[in-house]
Parts: structure tokens; C-alpha cells; sequence
């Protein structure tokens, strides 16, 4: 069954006051290929799937509808499933556990999938369990433009949800995978995030860090 068809049966069985819900796409070929189709809805990358969120207030389920057409055109198959859906008046669904410790790109999953659905902009630290691991981890990060933290074994980054300012959330996993492929250990953290922001006259927000804009 193709993807949109996927969707269709989805929504129909989903509560008619449904707000928000959260699914799945498990392509069956290139995952590089489904997540540059799927880029519109911000799909992050957990295991062999791609998961992102809907939001009836800000996308509904045509904009979904067409997205996922657009994977059916380029033919690229897979499996689309629900994870959670929420009704109107109802709490949104639980974060996933995060990981006392591991993979920096299970960590990184994890922090985005507990942002907002319409996040934009994100301020991250990655703290270093060594620093001897430092020169080759902004080395291998090079594509997030890391710089230290003065008087810290960490890395300071951004990522763009949307546009603007940052390293897409799609390279900064990548990133971290890289840094996992050499066993650089340490700890992701969101320093700062803000939603549904807009770049009319600039590159994105400024941070005040420490009395420096970041």
C-alpha cells in the first residue's frame, strides 16, 4: 500500500477531535532518500525509522497527505505506522526514556523528539567525557561549526528546524554518529530553544550566554 493510501487509513480511524499525532515510516530501500522527501516534516531518525509529528493546528492532515504523495511518486516504499495520537483537552504523550548513558546519536533522538512539534531553533552543548577527545570531536562535528565553551569540555552548536542560522537536525544526528563510529563519549544538552520563529530581517535569534551573543 502506498504511503498516502497509509495515511488515509490512518486518519480515518483516528478520533474525530484528534490534535496531534505521532508516526513512523519504515522505508524499505534508501532511509537517505525517504528523510529528503519527508524533510517538510522534520523527520528524525530512530533505528531503521523515520518518526515525526503532526499537528492539526499547524499542518492537518492534508499537508501530510501531500508529503507522502511525493514519496509515492519517487517510489520509494515503505511502512507507515502510528505511535501515539492526542485528542483535544487530552496531555500529550510521554517523552521517550532517555538513556542514562550511550550512543550521543540516541541522545540526540531523544532531545528532539521531546522539543515542541514546531520547534525552530535550538542552542546545544555537547559535553566530553575526556579531553583528549576534543580537537578530533570538533574535527568530526565540523559541519555543525561547534566552538568551545570557555572554561568547559564541551562543544556549543545550533540547529535549525526550520531556516535560517544552524545545522539542520538531519547533519547534526549524522554528526553524532560519526562520533559514535570513534567511541567519543559524553552528554548532549538543550541550552536554549525557542518555537515557530521567524527570519524577516535576520539569520535567526541571538542567545546572550554569559554576557556573549551566541
Amino acid at each position: 500500500m502506498r504511503a498516502a493510501e497509509q495515511w488515509t487509513q490512518i486518519e480515518q480511524e483516528l478520533d474525530p477531535e484528534w490534535a496531534e499525532v505521532r508516526l513512523a515510516f519504515s522505508p524499505e530501500s534508501s532511509s537517505a532518500e525517504a528523510a529528503a522527501l519527508l524533510a517538510p516534516l522534520q523527520p528524525v531518525r530512530v533505528g531503521d525509522e523515520l518518526r515525526f509529528h503532526v499537528t492539526r493546528a499547524d499542518t492537518g492532515g492534508e499537508r501530510v497527505l501531500n508529503v507522502l504523495r511525493r514519496l509515492d511518486g519517487k517510489r520509494v516504499w515503505g511502512t507507515l505506522v502510528l505511535i501515539d495520537a492526542t485528542s483535544r483537552g487530552e496531555p500529550g504523550p510521554s517523552p521517550p526514556s532517555m538513556p542514562p548513558s550511550g550512543p550521543l546519536a540516541a541522545q540526540w533522538d531523544y532531545l528532539v523528539a521531546t522539543l515542541p512539534p514546531d520547534w525552530s531553533d535550538v542552542l546545544a552543548e555537547l559535553e566530553l567525557d575526556s579531553s583528549d577527545n576534543m580537537p578530533r570531536a570538533a574535527l568530526l562535528g565540523a559541519p555543525m561549526n561547534p566552538t568551545r565553551v570557555p572554561d568547559e569540555l564541551a562543544l556549543r552548536f545550533r540547529v535549525c528546524g526550520k531556516q535560517g542560522y544552524g545545522v539542520a537536525p538531519q547533519m547534526a544526528r549524522r554528526c553524532c554518529e560519526r562520533l559514535d563510529a570513534e567511541s567519543i563519549t559524553g552528554r548532549i544538552v538543550v541550552v536554549h530553544d525557542l518555537s515557530d520563529t521567524a527570519n524577516d530581517d535576520t539569520q535567526g535569534p541571538v542567545w546572550r550566554v554569559a554576557g556573549r551573543s551566541v
